[in-house]
């Protein structure tokens, strides 16, 4: 097997896949992708015209994969590895697909907005749209406590694909918009997510690039120390 993973260290979405090929050990080969440089954007968009990453590629197959959810499936149901991220029985595989879903377009999505309007030029940002993704952050946050009232993991006993996904997004959203003081499940959940290590081999391989993160001067200090 030889897969090579396009993927920028900073990037939320890449941090998802990470996590699920650590926690399985995938041997595979991490391409970081410069999107500001001209020629590796090119090569880029030859692998997949919508332009973002990450993007797995299987030698072995001479398949081309994009999207972090079909990635982690596609992995799992080729190259299977001993931690099982999506649950056996029809049920538990939706609800899983579910909470995955909720965790990319609720959390990570609005994260993003938030962000990306941070780095826009003068007179070009979207204070509309941050406050709306402020508001879907504060939905999102209170489904979480509610959501983990007697859980461990977002599905359950078990870590999940969905687990791969609240990780990164709960990350970079804290940091823009922080945790509420009362969801002291969200909070509980959060500190368990950062306590696994395959997460915590994700973020020691951010770090070098958290300088770059728009939001660095709200970043916690633990973060940012080994």
């Amino acid at each position: 097997m030889a897969l090579t993973l396009y993927i920028h260290p900073l990037a939320s979405f890449c941090h998802k896949v990470l996590i699920a090929f650590y926690e399985n050990d995938v041997p595979f080969t991490a391409e970081t992708v410069d999107l500001m440089d001209a020629g590796a954007a090119a090569d880029h968009l030859a692998r997949w015209p919508v332009g973002k990453i990450p993007v797995l590629h299987d030698d072995e197959r001479d398949r081309t994969v994009p999207e972090t959810s079909v990635i982690i499936e596609y992995v799992a149901e080729r190259y299977p590895g001993p931690v099982p991220l999506l649950p056996d029985g029809p049920e538990a595989r939706l609800e899983a697909r579910l909470w995955d879903r909720f965790f990319d377009l609720h959390v990570s999505q609005p994260m993003q907005k938030i962000v990306t309007d941070r780095i826009r030029p003068k007179g070009q940002d979207d204070p509309y749209g941050v406050a709306e993704a402020r508001r879907t952050l504060d939905t999102a946050y209170a489904m979480v406590e509610e959501r983990m009232a007697g859980r461990t993991w977002a599905c359950g006993e078990t870590f999940t694909l969905a687990d791969c996904a609240a990780l990164p997004g709960l990350f970079f959203a804290g940091i823009v918009h922080p945790f509420p003081p009362a969801s002291k499940n969200l909070a509980a959940y959060f500190e368990r997510l950062l306590a696994r290590p395959s997460v915590g081999r994700t973020l020691a391989e951010a770090r070098p690039f958290f300088s770059m993160f728009p939001y660095r001067d709200a970043m916690q200090e633990r973060f940012l120390r080994d």
